[in-house]
């Protein structure tokens, strides 16, 4: 069975918490792990045929978060392997208005998975519709 069809087996990812630091909220610091990386390109909000279908801000977070792992699932892992991703915005208000719209998203698309994050707002993405592009990292365990 090539790696793409195997079932994903749960990775070894563990959170890092300096001594002292405030537990972060809906993201790690750090992850720590070993297995296969995949490094997933930036994501944006259209579909498989490169499509918008929405300009809303949420909407467009959950299709690339969904873009996202279908490549992570194409590799053979699923949500829980996600150890990095850093989201780039093209208006921070969208984000902060839209707080618990995103967490609802988060929570049905990866779970209770929270890697490593970074958050940054972008003068502009490539495509002009893109309202936000998601670039991530998994790792993967390695079958033994």
């Amino acid at each position: 069975m090539s790696a793409a069809n195997a079932p994903a087996a749960r990775a070894a990812l563990e959170a890092i918490l300096p001594d002292g630091w405030e537990r972060p909220k809906g993201y790690a610091n750090g992850m720590a792990g070993e297995g296969r990386f995949v490094f997933v390109g930036g994501q944006i909000g259209w579909n498989a045929r490169c499509e918008f279908e929405t300009d809303d801000f949420v909407a467009q977070l959950r299709q690339a978060l969904d873009n996202v792992l279908a490549v992570v699932r194409k590799a053979g892992g699923g949500p829980e392997h996600v150890a990095s991703m850093t989201w780039y915005l093209v208006d921070r208000r969208d984000y902060l208005a839209a707080l618990a719209a995103v967490g609802r998203v988060w929570r049905e698309v990866m779970g209770r998975n929270y890697p490593a994050m970074a958050v940054v707002e972008v003068t502009a993405l490539m495509e002009p519709r893109a309202k936000v592009e998601v670039q991530a990292v998994a790792l993967l365990p390695v079958a033994r």
